[in-house]
């Protein structure tokens, strides 16, 4: 092989690389078709922001996200829409407004990632929660949105009533 076509096969494999990608088998859309569909259907929406190289994403996904209840559970009940957090790729807002991934997680507090946006199929955002998370925490979130809980208490309130 020349130095070109090592080239080439060096770049297109870093590219490939570099995307950050949503936890396998479960039914992540793209921000705006997943704004769409939950106005449309009327569920709530689990928006989570990860990124290239982040160790707890990859953790989340291999830990948490592997658990075959909690994907029925999150694919049943939500719209969800995955977010690369530094991406570029341009997204529109629900007034309209265009920007790119990564301004929406600097508008939204995603400075570290994970990050996981609860929201209503409005997109009213609910509960942002940050960091690594077990099966039993997104449970308990899960109860805490679909339950209405977050119009008469805070998500403190509520995992502290428990």
């Amino acid at each position: 092989m020349n130095a070109r076509a090592c080239l080439i096969l060096f770049l297109a494999c870093l590219s490939v690389s570099a995307l950050a990608d949503p936890p396998p088998g479960y039914p992540f859309v793209a921000h705006d078709a997943g704004m769409k569909q939950a106005r449309e259907e009327g569920k709530p929406i689990l928006l989570y922001f990860g990124r290239y190289g982040c160790a707890w994403c990859d953790h989340v996904n291999r830990k948490t996200f592997s658990d075959s209840g909690l994907k029925q559970l999150f694919s049943e009940n939500y719209v969800l829409i995955y977010v690369d957090a530094e991406g570029g790729k341009r997204i529109r807002l629900a007034g309209g407004e265009r920007l790119t991934e990564g301004e929406l997680g600097a508008r939204l507090g995603a400075f570290a990632t994970p990050l996981f946006v609860f929201m209503t199929a409005e997109g009213k955002v609910i509960a942002k929660i940050p960091g690594f998370k077990t099966v039993a925490d997104f449970q308990d979130y899960d109860r805490y949105v679909r339950g209405g809980h977050y119009q008469k208490q805070t998500l403190l309130e509520f995992l502290g009533s428990k």
